[in-house]
């Protein structure tokens, strides 16, 4: 099998060699997570370590929590606060499980439960053209600048690193947002939301890498099912709103 392509002025790899190294890539990075997890099962007491973006549980996490500490299987939760992108902490062993929100973040290789689903709403200056519309669709804003959370692929909007700095970019007319309501209750600015209605929705998930079974894991995960089915999940109505 041939793993390299050489010439007289460099070295390429073949299709072949590109696996390998990909795959390669893939179990370094396991082995290395495998190492990070045994040493916290070897400290003196046993805990999870969730990775979380501060802010960003919709409220749900206190309820999570109380249920999954009336099961016997429960041991201490150490949160993560993470800014940075929480799948790569699942990935190289730094967080045992993690709350993500889809579309934004890829879930793929994965175990999952839903804990929240709701639509999104782009959210405007009030001098923007669009903001005095009802409804949008993704095609109203193509060539929109949009806020991109930092450690995120680069596809040309505006990075941001927080909350704060999302909407200060949108109140400059910098960028435009695409965030569930969720997110954006009780906060006092003065810009417009107008519902775009064939945007995926947004999901809240709680995951943990697939194949982690531990005890205390299928305990929070079992908790966050409970939580998940009894949140509610209805539309919330297809109205402009604006933030005050």
């Amino acid at each position: 099998m041939t793993l390299f392509e050489r010439t007289s002025r460099r070295v390429e790899l073949t299709p072949a060699g590109q696996v390998l190294l990909d795959e390669a890539r893939k179990a370094l990075a396991a082995v290395a997570a495998a190492a990070r997890r045994t040493q916290r099962a070897g400290r003196g007491v046993p805990y999870l370590a969730l990775a979380a973006k501060p802010g960003g549980d919709a409220g749900l996490l206190p309820r999570v929590l109380r249920r999954y500490e009336s099961d016997p299987a429960a041991v201490p939760v150490e949160l993560v606060a993470a800014h940075e992108d929480r799948v790569s902490l699942l990935q190289d062993g730094r967080a045992d499980v993690a709350l993500l929100h889809t579309p934004f973040d890829d879930a793929g290789g994965l175990e999952t439960v839903e804990l929240r689903a709701e639509p999104r709403s782009a959210l405007l200056p009030p001098g923007h053209r669009l903001a005095q519309r009802a409804i949008l669709q993704l095609s109203d804003l193509r060539g929109e600048p949009v806020g991109r959370w930092a450690g995120y692929p680069d596809d040309g909007g505006v990075e941001v690193t927080d909350l704060a700095k999302l909407l200060r970019v949108t109140a400059r007319g910098r960028a435009i947002a695409l965030l569930p309501l969720s997110v954006l209750e009780g906060l006092d600015h003065d810009l417009v939301t107008v519902p775009v209605v064939d945007a995926a929705p947004a999901r809240l998930l709680l995951a943990w890498p697939r194949g982690a079974h531990s005890p205390a894991i299928s305990a929070l995960a079992g908790a966050a099912r409970v939580v998940g089915g009894s949140s509610d999940r209805s539309p919330r109505p297809v109205a402009q709103q604006a933030l005050r």
